[in-house]
């Protein structure tokens, strides 16, 4: 175990890192300028705390199963909230994600191209749910402004006899491609723009180039499988607009 010796100089950086975030930000006077800082403090809480437990439990199935079940639910009411919180949108939201999880997982593991066990479970699992997120929060965030600021435009859909799903297509259509844009972006620039985490993390942990640039191609495709399945399902379900949304 690391020793708070070992962790000064990773302390310092963080402080420092998190300093250069507040600064910036007040100097701009943006508003909530300690919300980054105080997201980076929560980041290395849960962090730490998912450390020691995940040394625990990444070779239980069981244990791997309720985690990934709190991931998901976290995930999900978090997605819900971007979205203004109840609780038929947050069942709308824990589906849609779950069809693009449950779809994708099964055919990774289905198709033996990452090993059935806890720990690979447990990490690519965790990586698509996160990233369904953040896609499924885009997604409706995207739509019920689109359909707000072109609402004349749906309404006069609606009183030329178009069904409600029909006068917002062009607006569902704007918004699953806006949410899959940033990862698509990733998706085309790795290994010229970044090194994404999991490759990164397959060369630390001993893995070969070739083996780590397989399972990382494995996981972006993966996160657009699930993201598309998640965002074209939650649009879907949130399509039939009759009144106009209220702003967020």
């Amino acid at each position: 175990m690391a020793s708070i010796a070992d962790l000064a100089p990773t302390l310092v950086a963080i402080a420092v890192l998190m300093l250069i975030t507040i600064g910036v930000l007040r100097t701009s006077r943006a508003d909530r300028y300690f919300a980054p800082a105080g997201a980076i403090l929560r980041g290395a809480a849960q962090l730490a705390l998912i450390s020691l437990v995940l040394g625990g439990i990444i070779t239980s199935p069981g244990w791997v199963a309720v985690a990934l079940l709190v991931m998901f639910t976290v995930a999900a009411a978090t997605a819900t909230r971007r979205l203004d919180w109840s609780w038929r949108r947050f069942a709308v939201v824990a589906g849609t994600m779950a069809a693009g999880i449950l779809v994708t997982l099964g055919v990774v593991f289905g198709t033996g191209a990452i090993e059935f066990t806890p720990r690979y479970i447990l990490a690519v699992g965790g990586i698509v749910i996160g990233n369904s997120m953040t896609i499924a929060a885009l997604a409706g965030r995207r739509f019920f402004e689109t359909v707000r600021e072109q609402w004349d435009l749906v309404e006069g859909w609606l009183a030329l006899g178009a069904t409600p799903r029909r006068a917002t297509l062009a607006q569902a259509r704007q918004s699953v491609h806006s949410a899959l844009i940033p990862s698509t972006d990733q998706t085309k620039t790795t290994g010229l723009v970044t090194l994404p985490g999991a490759f990164v993390g397959a060369i630390f942990g001993g893995a070969s180039p070739l083996e780590a640039g397989r399972f990382q191609v494995i996981v972006l495709a993966s996160i657009m499988a699930a993201g598309s399945i998640t965002a074209v399902a939650l649009i879907r379900s949130f399509g039939a607009v009759t009144v106009r949304p209220g702003p967020p």
